[in-house]
């Protein structure tokens, strides 16, 4: 599909969101190319003004989409108008984009789309860029109280950082994506701190104090809350207790999200100044959950989705395994091959579980074979063409008693929730 920049702004709406999205992958050589000069430029052209509302950005190597959500959910208990852009979508791409709880059609999107068309002139932006754009012209558009931003990639280049935020959230520090962020947890921790504005406000989900956080937050005078400093979280038997300088919270249920995401929630709920009581808080955490994140897809067996792609994220993910009953347990894992794989297995295995890898059929995607050379000699392991095979056959071999686990990618558990909704169409 051929744009031509001089089109009429009518001839680029007819255009559907399909046509689009195959406009949005070919327009840059590359999938990612870090830096906001073209993107500003784009953003000065789109005329966007944000000043009206609170702007709320959120980094981190896990835990974005859920602390979104749950600030989502926050911002709509409290009588607040709410948007959330976020990625990457699992099933639509309009999930990237709610206001208020819900998609927005695919005629508001295409009209997005053609704005950013005609404001980009003969400059060259990457899917994701584009697609930022025209997201925040969507949310402009709805006139909210709340602004949700998550971050893509980093945080100091990723074009959601073309606006200053109220309140700069980091959820957590882990290695991922460390060709684009660095090796250490230090160089990934300052990409990250460049949310951050001079004087403005803080919230850093991830207990541990980094220097390169800290320095950050010295030299811009950042009024920054710490997790396990300025506020805590503590669980107990069948919930949790939270507290700040302010306000302590006790007999919290546990919530659907990560703890440590829900505890970051709470704090910005807190500098939010939401008129909240304690039934509304736990109102919000019991209806605060994404797809494809610790998702309970059915029962005997249980099948558990998680998008979980990186170290952080299975250590996360065995700790969940470790406090449920199961008999056997089957991981099907498919994953993209610039992803560290073997640190990304390593924490899953004292599961004694059976391994089905598949190989993944995008661009960046690794083999069953791939996974394999990486995965540990002393497990179970078979290994499939396609995550669909790979799923059904876990499928027929597992009794009520077991328990299904699919992770490694959103593009893995996409999969799984395409084939579910295939099979209850039939």
């Amino acid at each position: 599909m051929t744009f031509l920049h001089n089109s009429t702004a009518s001839a680029l709406e007819a255009r559907s969101l399909a046509d689009w999205l195959e406009h949005l992958s070919v327009l840059h050589p590359k999938n990612i190319e870090l830096g906001l000069e073209r993107v500003a430029l784009v953003y000065q052209q789109l005329n966007l003004d944000f000043s009206a509302c609170t702007v709320v950005t959120v980094a981190g190597t896990n835990g974005k989409g859920t602390t979104c959500v749950m600030l989502e959910q926050a911002s709509l208990v409290a009588g607040k108008s709410v948007a959330v852009y976020s990625s990457p979508h699992l099933l639509d791409y309009r999930e990237r984009v709610r206001v208020n709880g819900a998609m927005l059609d695919e005629a508001a999107h295409c009209l997005a789309f053609s704005k950013v068309e005609q404001a980009r002139g003969e400059i060259a932006l990457t899917y994701f860029e584009f697609g930022t754009l025209a997201a925040l012209q969507l949310m402009h558009d709805a006139g909210v109280d709340i602004l949700l931003l998550e971050v893509g990639l980093g945080g100091r280049l990723d074009a959601v950082n073309v606006i200053d935020a109220d309140i700069a959230v980091i959820t957590s520090i882990d290695l991922d994506h460390q060709d684009w962020l660095g090796t250490t947890k230090e160089q990934i921790a300052r990409e990250k701190a460049g949310i951050f504005r001079a004087k403005g406000v803080a919230v850093i989900g991830e207990p541990l104090p980094l220097q390169a956080l800290i320095k950050a937050v010295d030299q811009l005078e950042v009024q920054a809350s710490w997790q396990g400093q300025d506020f805590h979280v503590q669980q107990t038997q069948g919930g949790f207790d939270w507290s700040n300088a302010n306000i302590q919270l006790t007999d919290l249920p546990l919530p659907h999200i990560p703890l440590q995401n829900a505890s970051t929630a709470l704090q910005v709920i807190q500098l939010l100044k939401f008129d909240l009581d304690l039934p509304q808080l736990k109102y919000i955490l019991a209806h605060s959950h994404l797809p494809g994140r610790q998702q309970l897809l059915q029962s005997e067996p249980d099948v558990l989705l998680d998008v979980a792609h990186n170290p952080h994220a299975t250590r996360h993910l065995y700790s969940l395994l470790a406090t449920r009953s199961y008999r056997d347990i089957y991981l099907v894992a498919g994953m993209l091959k610039d992803k560290d794989i073997a640190s990304t297995f390593a924490p899953l295995y004292p599961l004694n579980a059976t391994w089905l890898l598949s190989s993944l059929d995008v661009p960046r995607g690794a083999s069953a074979g791939d996974l394999k050379m990486v995965l540990d000699q002393g497990q179970r392991v078979l290994e499939f063409p396609t995550i669909k095979q790979a799923y059904q056959h876990a499928i027929d071999s597992a009794d009520k008693e077991d328990l299904i686990v699919v992770f490694g990618s959103f593009f893995t558990v996409a999969e799984v929730l395409n084939l579910n909704q295939v099979l209850r169409m039939n």
